[in-house]
């Protein structure tokens, strides 16, 4: 998760149904390190308590006195020291006293004291949302300093079927936060291609996904549009099988992106002629013969196309580590590489830790210590993307 330490955000809560899946929201910004302060509106608290709120965001929730800190009003005093502002669920009711400038409670009067953009998230019954007035007020606060985070369709807590539903948790957060990865497309390669022999047998190593779908998880956190295209079953990966399929799925997609990681461990080789049939046992035979032949070099074929991103190679070796490594982004052209030495038992293939060393095509070399893969893929993201000037 994106790091909000020094961050203060206001969260504004209302009076409807969605009210209690805030706490969760809070808890996001929380373990990211933010200074959570909370408005509620009376209401908001017939479906989540004062205490609960409390204890979430580790400070006193405001609710509707105009108490007077110091020099400043409350209401003044909140919206000075907010970096971000959110109001969730934003209900029809603040939503049309938001646009018509109406000041009758504490949240409200926040929201018309602030300068800055504030985010709503606006959840309510479907016919509610679709009602000319409502849309007309929304129209004008995203012309004024809103931005609006659009509900889902779905059930709703009404018993209607339809557009209304607050937006997920984690859109919210991601839309609400200034991630130094919004707006960036990010294609990324993981586990580990399959060569098939006949219809029952393949070629294939010992990669599992698991640094590459590191990677995406970390890429996504921080904002970024990820395309993950993996040999190993993941939730909205571009499933793919040979090197070839996975060749033709990166050029396809790479005019479009920033930056490609191709963490999948690529076979070097595949069978010449794939068996239709399942290759039977002979008599009296006790070896087989199968003739291989190269696959296509996808990092150099990658690093050879015109494009403008950032190209990321992975190296996984044995013997040599450093050396063989230098010798391969040389070769290939890439930005940079990633070498980890597999002849730990502790570390690469199958393993939820790891250890690397990244190295740029300046000669640059620097080391990752030993730490889990999701702490390695943030580490890269940091070391190679947030201080990249590409």
């Amino acid at each position: 998760m994106y790091n909000l330490n020094g961050k203060t955000i206001l969260v504004g809560i209302t009076g409807g149904i969605a009210a209690y899946k805030v706490c969760e929201l809070i808890r996001m910004y929380k373990r990211a390190g933010a200074n959570v302060k909370v408005i509620a509106t009376p209401n908001a608290l017939n479906f989540v308590t004062k205490l609960t709120l409390q204890n979430l965001s580790q400070n006193n929730v405001a609710v509707d006195e105009f108490d007077v800190e110091d020099y400043k009003p409350e209401h003044i005093s909140l919206a000075d020291e907010a970096d971000i502002f959110v109001i969730a669920p934003a209900t029809a009711n603040t939503i049309s006293k938001l646009a018509n400038g109406i000041c009758d409670n504490l949240l409200t009067s926040v929201a018309c004291a602030y300068t800055k953009t504030i985010y709503l998230a606006p959840a309510m019954n479907c016919n509610m949302w679709e009602n000319k007035i409502i849309q007309e007020n929304l129209k004008k606060l995203s012309g004024l300093n809103y931005k609006i985070i659009e509900p889902e369709s779905g059930f709703l807590a009404c018993g209607y079927e339809g557009k209304g539903r607050l937006s997920d948790l984690e859109t919210i957060f991601n839309a609400t936060v200034d991630l130094p990865l919004k707006g960036k497309k990010i294609l990324i390669t993981a586990g580990g291609t399959i060569e098939e022999i006949d219809p029952v047998r393949y070629i294939s190593n010992y990669s599992s996904g698991k640094m590459g779908f590191a990677l995406a998880k970390a890429a996504h956190d921080l904002g970024a549009d990820v395309t993950l295209v993996s040999t190993v079953a993941h939730e909205n990966a571009i499933m793919v099988k040979s090197a070839e399929e996975m060749q033709n799925v990166v050029l396809k997609n790479l005019p479009a992106q920033d930056a490609v990681f191709m963490a999948a461990a690529v076979a070097d080789y595949r069978v010449k002629d794939i068996a239709r049939q399942k290759l039977k046992k002979v008599d009296g035979t006790d070896e087989i013969t199968l003739t291989l032949v190269k696959n296509p070099d996808i990092l150099k074929s990658i690093c050879e196309t015109e494009h403008s991103a950032i190209i990321v190679g992975f190296c996984a070796e044995s013997e040599n580590l450093l050396a063989n490594a230098k010798e391969k982004i040389t070769k290939k052209g890439c930005d940079y590489l990633i070498a980890n030495d597999i002849s730990r038992k502790d570390i690469g293939f199958g393993s939820d830790e790891n250890e690397v060393h990244i190295l740029s095509s300046d000669g640059g070399i620097e080391k990752i210590e030993k730490t889990s893969k999701e702490n390695i893929a943030k580490e890269i993201l940091k070391k190679i993307w947030l201080t990249n000037t590409k």
